[in-house]
């Protein structure tokens, strides 16, 4: 077992984590609202819907074509300004899939190879990824540009495993949820910053290039910043090194790891919660818009009151709770949520609910994280990382389509309905299956420190 790290070089390496994490988010934030309208774009360009324009025989005219046969089987009709946000949730969905294939592969080549070396490699690829989007005057290398980005983004896994190595079990809660404020601050500021950017226009042939380019900016700064500020954290590989983050003078057999859940079970909670809170996600702005007639204004103020709420939270008070209470709490709050959204009928209702949607932001998959590292040695723990988002991005990529779909086909009550049951079956797995590691335990005598 490695030795503690230093304070200070502790504080050091958060600082670059921390740095990093919030540049690479913000970067991949600015395309989120930006979906409906880029869509547009690549639509009118190569599947116009005037019915006096030619018919085009495009990649994006035969997925619309496949979508739109999907909606007409549902009983309830769907108006023709969702066929744009039904793409944005195939195009997501897919991302997520492809993150659910890529990160065990990241996460073990990272226990194998390092973390720096790792997180490196994945950045080359989230740079091609943008650069491709800077160049997108189609819709098929906007596709591509999606497929190498899901394919390579390990930012998040990886700032998580970095975070375990230099932890300690009395810090270890804390840490992630720094990273989890990382999030937050993120989905508060850089969705907004894209909108933004997005209305100022560079080249015609692409009207979103300034919000690409500054994401493209944005991704070289971090891989530059990581290139010279992060040290290796693999406890392997700074064993068998002078200066690295952990010195030792001996080396020893790593102690075995006490296992208190199991990591099927983790992973299991982690992708059935995402199924459901995914879901809910996606619907809400159909939701507001039906009850409320929200428009994309409104709907960014919702979710930027969201962000805020799990930012001030993360930094406040999840940081300073035990993983599986803060697992705990973020899976009733979200239970609270969908009893509330099936039946709400006023806008204070409405932020009452979104209230309980950023406790659920502030803390579950930031607990899990932490539980999950606690049941891992220190050579697997970017594997079982890497498992542990692979199933919840695996139930982040099918939860939009299987809640939009019972949403239309049984109406808002039904849905949120049965998302309700879901979450309470978590809850009940959370509740009575999941227990606290005993290195989750901190000891009476430890006082609380600063991590940034």
């Amino acid at each position: 077992m490695a030795p503690p790290v230093d304070p200070a070089t502790r504080k050091r390496v958060l600082r670059v984590i921390f740095i990093s994490l919030l540049l690479d988010l913000i970067s991949f934030t600015f395309i989120l609202p930006l979906f409906p309208k880029l869509l547009e774009f690549y639509r009118n360009a190569e599947a116009p819907t005037d019915a006096s324009a030619p018919p085009s025989k495009t990649l994006l005219s035969d997925i619309l074509g496949y979508l739109n046969a999907y909606k007409a089987a549902f009983a309830r009709p769907i108006d023709s300004r969702y066929d744009i946000v039904l793409l944005g949730g195939a195009l997501g969905s897919l991302f997520s899939l492809l993150q659910a294939v890529a990160s065990p592969i990241i996460g073990h080549l990272s226990d194998r190879y390092g973390r720096r070396t790792a997180l490196l490699a994945s950045m080359a690829g989230n740079i091609l990824s943008v650069l491709l989007w800077v160049v997108a005057v189609d819709f098929r290398t906007f596709l591509a540009s999606r497929i190498v980005g899901g394919l390579s983004e390990g930012n998040v896994q990886l700032a998580t495993a970095i975070a375990t190595d230099i932890s300690d079990a009395n810090s270890r809660g804390s840490t992630m949820a720094l990273i989890g404020a990382c999030f937050s601050i993120a989905f508060t500021f850089g969705p907004a910053l894209g909108a933004w950017l997005s209305t100022i226009a560079t080249v015609a042939a692409n009207p979103f290039a300034t919000a690409a380019g500054v994401s493209l900016f944005l991704v070289v700064t971090e891989t530059v910043y990581l290139y010279f500020s992060l040290p290796e954290t693999l406890p392997a590989l700074t064993n068998k090194e002078n200066g690295s983050v952990a010195e030792k003078p001996k080396v020893e057999k790593p102690a075995p790891v006490q296992r208190t859940n199991s990591h099927f079970l983790l992973n299991f909670v982690h992708m059935t919660f995402l199924l459901f809170f995914s879901g809910m996600e996606f619907s809400l702005p159909f939701m507001t818009y039906d009850l409320f007639g929200y428009n994309s204004a409104k709907n960014g103020r919702l979710l930027g009151y969201i962000g805020l709420v799990a930012s001030l939270l993360q930094g406040g008070v999840t940081r300073r709770l035990p993983p599986l209470l803060s697992v705990r709490i973020g899976v009733v709050a979200c239970l609270a949520a969908f009893a509330m959204l099936g039946h709400i009928t006023t806008v204070p209702a409405l932020y009452l609910a979104a209230t309980c949607l950023a406790t659920t932001s502030a803390t579950v998959v930031t607990g899990l994280n932490a539980l999950s590292s606690f049941e891992a040695s220190e050579g697997e723990r970017g594997g079982k990382l890497g498992i542990l988002r692979s199933w919840g991005q695996l139930g982040r990529g099918l939860g939009p389509v299987l809640f939009t779909s019972v949403y239309w086909w049984a109406g808002r009550q039904v849905a949120y309905g049965m998302g309700a049951t879901g979450i309470a079956a978590v809850s009940l797995l959370v509740l009575f299956g999941l227990k606290t590691p005993p290195g989750a335990v901190k000891a009476k005598a430890t006082v609380a420190k600063k991590e940034l």
